[in-house]
């Protein structure tokens, strides 16, 4: 392949604070690839870097080929004039439009699925297949990575290292080399113990030379002998233990160092009594505002103990249910909350957190006792020390949401409802919390749009659809496979015309929603596109065709 770009000796640093060092890595052109690390250690810095937004302490950024054109999306938290009655997954689409149809040929997609439902994810991965040109992607998406990329780049303690294929070969590698360093670094220490084992034999060896010659000494009057080849066996054992004392600091300066194991996090998610047969039941429920129709003519239940996803489109519903769970909405019909239960409720949302508290400032530490258990649960969430006189503004969004996770993981909760936990989250804290839901014997309603999380975590479905609600009794996986059945029988009996026209569907709602996201709310060009985009968005989920101009 070409080589496109290099990255020679790349540093970045704020004031005293290093976040790249010495970054030296090659992209070949067309090259598909997904950076990834934990939170704050400058996945967007040189993501800015390499498109000019941000210039770099020191190194050099070499561009093999002219006339690129860098299509780059930020977070979507990042446009603050993005403002219009887009939700958060059709304000990312947005985005992602503006960047996939611009006249460019390199991509770089930072956290593109974020609120992107499953539909939206797997167009945005038929997008970035189809692309010609190179493509980076920082992202927490390990589906999203896993069918997209080739090769992950991962930055660790301000440097990077590069391994070959998807997100999953990445962390079969990842673990295979820490087991590897591991096993060597447990071998040398054998080595070292041995050879601290041999310096003392050695000493007492020495010692009882120098003892025994000076006894000769003292026998024979000074007298050359006996002496003289205790003192020399001595003095072999001397040079004998200098040796073993060098080699032993040799190893300790050129040897392998420890391999530092992931950060562990500990969530003790602490659990109630099952009460009562049912903890939701709907009856005939509905929901609509103004004139659009969330759901009507719906019933379903959640049992104790139960994992259950609620799978579907963005705006379908699942936040307006998850609020009527909770009492903040209400709808039409008969929908029942067991009273006995206590819920445990993290949103999507980071925002709501009094940003000039530190973060020891917001949890309620009434004793030195909890003061220390803070401290070390902190720690073990990625929050060192020093940084926990930082004051939540100043706080990334992934930093925000492990916060979240800390206040809501301590209180005992019969039902966990989760709506986008994993928003912005290391990727190995999301591994670490699916473990410990798993763990968890309560009840848990679950909405997310991490397909693994929720493979891994529900066993059963609320399906939000052609304004129903369904129960199906089992997990994403079959609930997919038998909608994909559906699709090919559908797409068979489809003619030739409806094809056409659904392709000319989606292309102008492409457009639509491109130009809506540029266009000043509250002005008659505004409500002409919005109007346009409702009843595209209509015809789409009704499954209806239409001629489209």
């Amino acid at each position: 392949m070409t080589v496109l770009l290099q990255c020679k000796n790349v540093n970045k640093e704020y004031g005293d604070t290093t976040i790249l060092k010495d970054i030296n890595i090659e992209v070949q052109l067309g090259e598909k690839i997904g950076i990834v690390g934990n939170n704050g250690v400058g996945k967007t810095t040189l993501a800015n870097i390499l498109t000019g937004n941000l210039e770099a302490t020191s190194g050099e950024i070499i561009w093999y080929k002219s006339g690129i054109q860098i299509g780059y999306m930020q977070q979507a938290t990042d446009y603050k004039d993005l403002k219009n009655t887009l939700s958060g997954g059709e304000k990312t689409k947005a985005l992602l439009t503006q960047v996939l149809y611009s006249k460019c040929n390199m991509l770089i997609l930072d956290e593109p699925t974020n609120h992107l439902d499953y539909e939206g994810v797997n167009w945005l991965i038929k997008r970035v297949k189809a692309f010609r040109g190179t493509v980076i992607i920082i992202s927490h998406d390990r589906y999203f990575l896993d069918q997209c990329v080739t090769r992950i780049v991962e930055i660790e303690s301000c440097t990077v290292a590069s391994y070959k294929g998807n997100y999953s070969n990445y962390r079969d590698k990842k673990k295979k080399e820490y087991e590897d360093n591991l096993h060597l670094y447990f071998e040398q220490e054998k080595i070292k113990d041995k050879i601290r084992t041999q310096i003392e034999e050695l000493k007492n060896w020495s010692g009882k030379a120098h003892r025994e010659a000076a006894v000769k000494a003292r026998i024979s009057g000074n007298k050359k002998g006996g002496k003289q080849f205790n003192r020399a066996k001595a003095k072999k054992m001397d040079q004998q233990i200098k040796s073993r004392i060098k080699r032993l600091e040799k190893i300790n300066i050129e040897g392998i160092e420890k391999p530092k194991e992931e950060a562990g996090v500990f969530f003790q998610i602490d659990e109630a009594k099952r009460v009562g047969s049912v903890i939701v039941e709907a009856k005939d429920v509905a929901k609509k505002f103004d004139e659009k129709i969330l759901f009507k003519n719906t019933s379903f239940y959640i049992k104790p103990g139960e994992k259950i996803g609620l799978y579907g489109i963005n705006g379908c519903g699942k936040s307006t249910l998850i609020k009527a769970i909770l009492g903040e909405v209400s709808l039409d019909g008969e929908l029942y909350v067991s009273q006995t239960k206590k819920i445990g409720y993290i949103s999507q949302e980071v925002t709501g957190m009094q940003e000039e508290l530190t973060i020891l400032e917001i949890f309620d530490v009434r004793n030195r006792e909890e003061l220390g258990e803070i401290r070390t649960e902190l720690n073990l969430m990625g929050f060192d020390s020093e940084s926990l006189s930082k004051k939540i503004g100043c706080l990334s969004l992934g930093e925000r949401m492990k916060l979240k996770l800390l206040l809501m993981i301590k209180e005992k909760c019969e039902v966990l409802i989760l709506d986008e936990p994993t928003n912005h989250i290391d990727l190995h804290v999301r591994e670490q919390l699916e473990e410990a839901l798993n763990r968890y014997k309560g009840t848990i309603i679950l909405v997310t749009h991490d397909r693994y999380m929720l493979e891994k975590i529900c066993d059963k479905l609320l399906v939000f659809d052609k304004s129903k609600i369904t129960r199906y009794e089992y997990g994403i996986n079959e609930y997919l496979q038998n909608l994909n059945k559906k699709k090919v029988q559908k797409k068979a009996n489809l003619s030739r015309e409806q094809m056409e026209q659904s392709m000319i569907l989606e292309n102008r709602l492409a457009y639509v929603v491109g130009v809506l996201s540029e266009t000043t709310p509250n002005t008659p060009e505004y409500e002409e596109l919005d109007k346009q985009y409702k009843n595209l968005m209509e015809l789409r989920n009704s499954g209806k065709m239409a001629k489209t101009n």
